[in-house]
């Protein structure tokens, strides 16, 4: 408005000019005697022959005098608007003040946000990853991108709900504000940008505005992720580790692996062929910069795999503290064949570089044909060559931290699942857990995962028995509430209560309220078992057959 302030003091002061000028001018009525036009009819005549409309001279015939004002009031307002219009025109224009209106617009539609939503900080791969998963789950998220480019691409997405979106930095409190941190639906934060100190901000500040919220930051540096753990950040995800950690379980217990890609649907369950890695022999690491070290540190310890690092820049990554170390790309077959490429069971093309990788691959794969082959890739925009490679694994860190994070907010109950697994020994029956669930539960479809809490919220139906004292056990909600002599084609995988965790707890497991439940299950299985849930003459109906 202060840059308005000229023109529209220049409009006001021709258009006062013109109607006082108006006044002033003499002429003559019908019969010819002398007449001066009132301040009304100045101000309406002026008006339309200011704006060049021109309804002709009234109310009588204008004498000479008045029609020489009229033609002088005519250059002056005309002027007036020329410059009035110019100046709003290049306001509109101004950066500054559209971000501002952007700003303003990304604000009200955000605080009238009435459900859930998660704040997505970061709209790379990862982001777009993340809220695709979101939206196939219909969960809301708002979207805060520092580049209009990706911005630009969020817009044109055909998603189910509508994304909230702004381009601006995330490392700025206001922004976040804005996104709305303080909105009581906002239930978590996601801070998955590509610079580590920006994520660090967006810990940070939403710890500090809204301590009790979940906050999940991507870090890829151990000084950050541990100045970002001093804060209270709930999840801290580095996708190297994630991935080493990932390699580590293929090679050891390939069978765990393959039961959570299938689950956390990183697989099709359709695809679901157990891999085989080799456990023992010569592998190869190309690259030893954060990936490398990452991979490295699961390598080292292992008494039957011996390993032999491969990079072109070992001044700036450093060396590996055990091991054999070859300076070089991989890219050349010299330099794999100075790692003894010809002898290795394995090799790992984990460089920040597509072309490079692509290229240690096939080069390797021209020496040794036999080779177990693990490549990194960096751009999903390669993902047709990549797949045309025919690797064993494909590491992708913005799949692995969107599949990640998904299940974090999701199914964190998951997370659990899968560490008890691998902690109980049971390794001989997870291929049998899988044909389970893939055969009989899934029947080939795609897995549909869910939580469910035993409370008034949740559970009305269940709650209220409980609350009776009447036992109620985990065979009422297997039933089919349309044939109780018919079982849902799903699966308990685990039961939390309190501080104990039931593995796959059995049909005859009774219930308690707070309890919470993780299922595995066909496509709508979970609607179907949501009447039992709501209905309390459905509720009833199972029981009777039950008892």
């Amino acid at each position: 408005m202060r840059r308005m302030r000229t023109p529209l003091l220049v409009l006001l002061t021709v258009y006062a000019i013109a109607i006082v000028g108006m006044t002033l001018m003499p002429g003559k009525d019908n019969e010819g005697n002398l007449w001066y036009m009132d301040f009304f009819h100045a101000s309406y005549f002026v008006s339309y022959m200011g704006s060049t409309i021109g309804f002709g001279e009234i109310p009588y015939e204008f004498s000479r005098l008045q029609r020489m004002w009229v033609i002088i009031s005519m250059y002056l307002t005309v002027i007036a608007w020329i410059y009035a219009i110019g100046a709003l025109l290049a306001l509109l224009q101004d950066e500054a003040l559209r971000h501002t209106i952007i700003e303003r617009r990304f604000a009200r539609i955000v605080n009238n946000i009435h459900e859930p939503f998660y704040l997505i900080c970061g709209y790379g791969d990862t982001g777009q990853a993340l809220v695709s998963a979101l939206e196939e789950k219909l969960m809301r998220s708002v979207v805060i991108e520092i580049q209009q480019e990706r911005i630009n691409v969020l817009t044109i997405e055909n998603y189910s709900v509508y994304v909230p979106k702004l381009c601006a930095d995330v490392s700025k409190p206001i922004h976040l504000v804005e996104g709305g941190l303080k909105n009581t639906n906002c239930a978590g934060v996601v801070a998955i940008t590509n610079d580590n100190l920006a994520n660090l901000h967006v810990a940070i500040t939403a710890k500090l505005l809204r301590s009790e919220i979940t906050v999940i930051g991507r870090v890829d540096s151990r000084e950050v992720a541990a100045n970002m753990d001093s804060f209270g950040t709930d999840y801290i995800i580095n996708p190297f580790d994630i991935f080493a950690r990932k390699l580590h379980t293929a090679l050891h217990t390939p069978d765990l692996l393959l039961l959570h890609e299938c689950l956390t649907n990183s697989l099709n369950i359709e695809s679901c062929e157990s891999i085989s890695p080799p456990q023992q022999g010569l592998w190869v690491l190309c690259g030893y910069g954060r990936f490398g070290k990452a991979v490295y540190e699961q390598f080292k310890n292992a008494t039957n795999i011996q390993l032999i690092v491969i990079e072109a820049m070992p001044n700036r990554t450093g060396y590996p503290a055990k091991g054999e170390f070859v300076t070089g790309r991989g890219t050349e077959a010299h330099t794999l064949q100075q790692a003894h490429i010809e002898q290795a069971v394995g090799i790992v093309a984990g460089t920040d570089d597509d072309v490079n990788n692509l290229s240690i691959v096939m080069t390797a794969k021209e020496l040794n044909p036999k080779l177990f082959v693990v490549i990194r890739q960096n751009k999903t925009d390669n993902q047709i060559i990549f797949t045309a490679a025919k690797a064993d694994i494909v590491m992708q860190p913005s799949k692995i931290i969107a599949s990640h994070i998904r299940v974090l907010l999701t199914t964190p109950s998951l997370v659990d699942f899968m560490r008890i697994i691998k902690h109980s020994g049971k390794q001989v029956g997870m291929r049998e857990l899988l044909q389970h669930i893939k055969k009989d539960i899934l029947h080939d479809t795609k897995p549909d995962m869910w939580e469910m809490t035993v409370n008034p919220e949740q559970t009305p139906t269940i709650d209220k028995k409980l609350s009776a004292n009447q036992e109620i056990t985990m065979d009422c909600l297997l039933r089919n509430p349309r044939n109780r002599n018919e079982m849902l084609e799903c699966l308990p995988l685990l039961l939390i209560r309190g501080e104990r965790k039931i593995l796959l707890p059995d049909r005859n497991q009774s219930l308690a309220i707070d309890d919470k439940i993780l299922w595995c299950g066909k496509h709508g299985v979970n609607k179907w078992m949501e009447w039992t849930l709501q209905d309390q003459f459905i509720l009833d109906y199972l029981i009777s057959d039950v008892m």
